[in-house]
């Protein structure tokens, strides 16, 4: 990169995406890429398939996560330009949050699932599909009554 250039806002995404070309920015860095919750995570976290090879990168530092099947392959988007992104959508990422409860905290998932909603991101539909998905429908479904 040149001095003087602006750095485009989801670099350290779209590098970690360059790098790894089969990864799929997932969980706290998907959130913070939607503007969901108030993760803001040191580390680039990146979904790969179970038995895909890490990939070997200085920068920027990345979270493996192993998915594989529909996980894997569902809700992904991705970005046009000079840096495109790979990045599951706000329902499979509120999905995911809730699968990952245990590595990510449960309350950075009802804090997602609260968030997304209020701001309209994802429609009941969507998460029902993505929850059916990551075999988490019957733990959502308690946190998804409250809120609504």
């Amino acid at each position: 990169m040149h001095p003087g250039t602006d750095i485009p806002k989801h670099y350290s995404l779209a590098l970690a995406c360059q790098k790894s070309t089969a990864g799929v920015i997932c969980l706290l860095s998907a959130l913070a890429y939607h503007d969901i919750g108030t993760q803001n995570p040191q580390e680039v976290w990146i979904a790969i398939d179970g038995k895909a090879k890490a990939p070997k990168i200085d920068y920027p530092a990345l979270r493996i996560v192993r998915f594989s099947g529909a996980a894997l392959q569902e809700g992904i988007e991705t970005t046009q330009g000079a840096f495109p992104i790979r990045v599951y959508n706000p329902a499979k990422t509120i999905a995911d949050c809730f699968k990952f409860r245990n590595k990510i905290g449960l309350d950075v998932a009802i804090e997602a699932l609260r968030d997304g909603w209020r701001q309209q991101r994802f429609k009941i539909s969507e998460l029902d599909h993505y929850a059916r998905i990551c075999r988490v429908e019957k733990v959502i479904t308690p946190y998804l009554e409250v809120i609504l």
